[in-house]
């Protein structure tokens, strides 16, 4: 019996191989199905960047779906017929690797993704529509990528278009309230014209974008990149005008860029890095102050050499780096999450921007959500509150003395703190968690919970913004077959129901343009 021996040995010894031979081949099967519209390198084409990066909020079950099913009102088409389950099965699984060599995204590319509409120019310069451009809504629909513009007064669609692939960072306006620009996950910068309804320019800023901010006058468009390792900056009509590399004075180290956001009062960009402990600020203003870096004894003896203030990079040193911030009302000082230390505790760096240096530390639990903040008057104080990623709690601080004031229990961690300065209520979800069916709306002058909302049990519900006067506030049903959900903000009674799918988030004309207290960046 040993012959027998010898051959299950052998056997056993050429099963890898004959594995190997029957399976998929990925990257032929990606060749041939899927390069001609999302690139030899997944960067992109007609279709979205298929990279790790780009694709980090999609479940790789839900990948698998879309291979298989394709994706209704896209020309992303069905596999299932075409494919076996383990050729789709292959597919999935590939975009998820890491493009080898790694991509690169340099000025080059960049200009020569740029396209412009030249007709634009001659385009009107009133709406085509009749309603108030500052009660405008710009609502962002997730589930087949589109946006849509409902009228702040009748609330009602007025137009609906398709958009990039998975839209990130939130739309920014024109400071006329003409012109929206759209970022999206791949790094695409759209520019659409909210007047004449149509489209006047597109360029393609990284691989894997954050955000983007529109500079107070107008002038200028900045987009924050994962990768690369960059910021790009624009002229209103998208023709960049620089990169700047996310680096260390030295170069010796690079970081990705978690998020830029205009400070309209200083007239500059304020930059988080995530891997650099260093808060960046570039100003626009012709007039800015040349830029020291290094230590000075007194900067008006020359005692350093100095760079250019204008559109140059001022860092501020961190202890830590800051995944997101948030501004003071006179944007004078940034308020940014450090990363959990060892024994889990969460903290938030004060940074004053005028001294260029962290002047308070906010003692705060889970994982505090800064960027979705807002700030309103309590007792005589300002203060700020904020959500929490993984407890279920708002926390209030008071911004004078940089401490905290209340914790207010919610019913499980939420993502999006909303209010307005015309009523005395902050509404908050509960989407991270099971309660995320339930809207929790808290008194502003007692800091407690007022009512609890569940406008349709077991789906999720989230992202609240507020008509310009702030007499509504309107609700996202954050499913593929959702809603906006209008309630009275006075009475909290809902008004009515309009159909979407999947709208992840709604922007206000005038509320962002005002910098309403209860609104994001």
């Amino acid at each position: 019996m040993r012959w027998l021996d010898r051959l299950a040995c052998a056997l056993l010894a050429l099963a890898p191989a004959f594995a190997a031979a029957q399976a998929p081949d990925a990257a032929a099967l990606y060749g041939s199905h899927c390069a001609a519209c999302h690139g030899a390198q997944r960067l992109g084409g007609m279709g979205p960047a298929l990279l790790p990066q780009s694709l980090e909020r999609l479940r790789r079950d839900d990948a698998l779906k879309v291979i298989r099913e394709g994706r209704a009102a896209s020309q992303m088409p069905a596999f299932g017929d075409k494919l076996q389950a383990a050729e789709l099965a292959a597919l999935a699984a590939w975009i998820y690797t890491p493009v080898q060599p790694a991509p690169r995204w340099g000025e080059d590319d960049i200009r020569a993704s740029r396209t412009f509409d030249d007709a634009s120019r001659q385009w009107p310069a009133r709406p085509r529509w009749n309603a108030d451009p500052m009660n405008l809504f710009v609502v962002v629909e997730g589930g087949d990528h589109h946006v849509s513009l409902v009228d702040g007064d009748r609330l009602e669609v007025l137009h609906r278009f398709p958009s990039r692939f998975a839209l990130h960072g939130g739309p920014k306006f024109s400071p006329e309230g003409r012109y929206v620009y759209f970022g999206s996950r791949d790094g695409w910068i759209t520019k659409y014209d909210l007047w004449n309804l149509a489209v006047v320019a597109e360029v393609r800023a990284g691989l894997n974008m954050r955000n983007v901010a529109v500079s107070s006058d107008g002038r200028f468009v900045m987009a924050a990149n994962y990768l690369p390792h960059t910021l790009a900056l624009f002229d209103a009509d998208l023709n960049l005008l620089r990169t700047y590399a996310a680096a260390t004075l030295d170069g010796a180290r690079s970081s990705r860029v978690s998020a830029v956001y205009d400070a309209g009062p200083r007239h500059s960009f304020v930059v988080a890095l995530k891997d650099i402990p260093e808060l960046w600020e570039i100003s626009y203003d012709p007039k800015a102050e040349p830029v020291y870096d290094g230590l000075v004894h007194d900067h008006r003896m020359g005692e350093a050499l100095a760079r250019p203030g204008y559109l140059g990079v001022r860092r501020t040193p961190l202890d830590e780096p800051l995944d997101d911030f948030f501004f003071d009302d006179a944007y004078r000082h940034a308020v940014g999450t450090a990363r959990a230390a060892a024994d889990g505790s969460t903290s938030a760096q004060v940074v004053n921007l005028d001294v260029r240096r962290r002047i308070a530390t906010v003692p705060l639990g889970g994982m505090p959500h800064l960027g979705s903040g807002i700030t309103f008057d309590w007792k005589g104080r300002r203060v700020l509150a904020t959500t929490n990623l993984k407890d279920g709690v708002v926390t209030v601080i008071d911004m004078a003395r940089w401490q905290p004031v209340k914790r207010v229990a919610t019913p499980g961690p939420g993502f999006f703190l909303r209010s307005h300065e015309k009523t005395p209520y902050a509404w908050v979800d509960a989407m991270m968690s099971p309660a995320k069916d339930t809207m929790t709306v808290i008194d502003k002058r007692t800091l407690e919970p007022v009512r609890t909302l569940q406008p349709s049990p077991g789906r999720t519900v989230a992202h609240v913004e507020f008509t310009r006067d702030g007499r509504y506030a309107l609700v996202s049903l954050w499913e593929n077959e959702g809603a906006l959900i209008v309630y009275d903000a006075a009475t909290l009674q809902e008004v009515k129901r309009l159909p979407m799918a999947k709208p992840v988030g709604k922007y206000n004309v005038g509320n962002k343009l005002a910098r309403s207290e209860g609104t994001s960046h």
